[in-house]
């Protein structure tokens, strides 16, 4: 049986603030904006290129705004990627590795600045946070490992 992850909820505060976030600052395609009754609406958007969505609004999830972390949204050019978001308005940090190698650490630990030397995929990494503080990665991969 196959399974496919196709949507995330995301905690927000502010429907009207995190849409202008998504779909203008980071190019999402908008895929819904459901207002069903007061206190229940459902924001549906899709970062490019993805098959997997997001949704926020109002009475969706009883997570607090800005408590999601680790989101990751994958990129062929973490440069790139960074240099369009901040021309956007969007503060990114980064690009980074982590000193291991492997993946990033929770936080700011073992964070090294720069891209990976060789820019090895899945290597490097930017971060940056929505409005209300729930915190996404960008990745590099440019060559996906076996089976993906």
């Amino acid at each position: 049986m196959d399974m496919k992850l196709e949507v995330l909820v995301v905690p927000v505060s502010d429907v009207d603030r995190a849409k202008a976030f998504y779909a203008e600052k980071l190019g999402f395609r908008l895929d819904a904006d459901f207002p069903v009754q007061e206190g229940y609406r459902v924001v549906q958007v899709t970062p490019p290129g993805s098959e997997c969505s997001i949704i926020f609004g109002d009475g969706l999830t009883n997570a607090e705004p800005g408590t999601l972390h680790g989101l990751h949204l994958i990129v062929t050019d973490i440069v790139k990627a960074q240099e369009e978001l901040t021309g956007h308005g969007v503060e990114v940090t980064g690009p980074f590795r982590d000193s291991t190698g492997v993946f990033h650490h929770a936080g700011d630990t073992d964070r090294v600045p720069g891209a990976h030397p060789e820019r090895a995929s899945y290597g490097s990494f930017a971060s940056f946070s929505d409005p209300d503080g729930n915190g996404w990665f960008l990745q590099e991969v440019s060559e996906r490992a076996p089976g993906r």
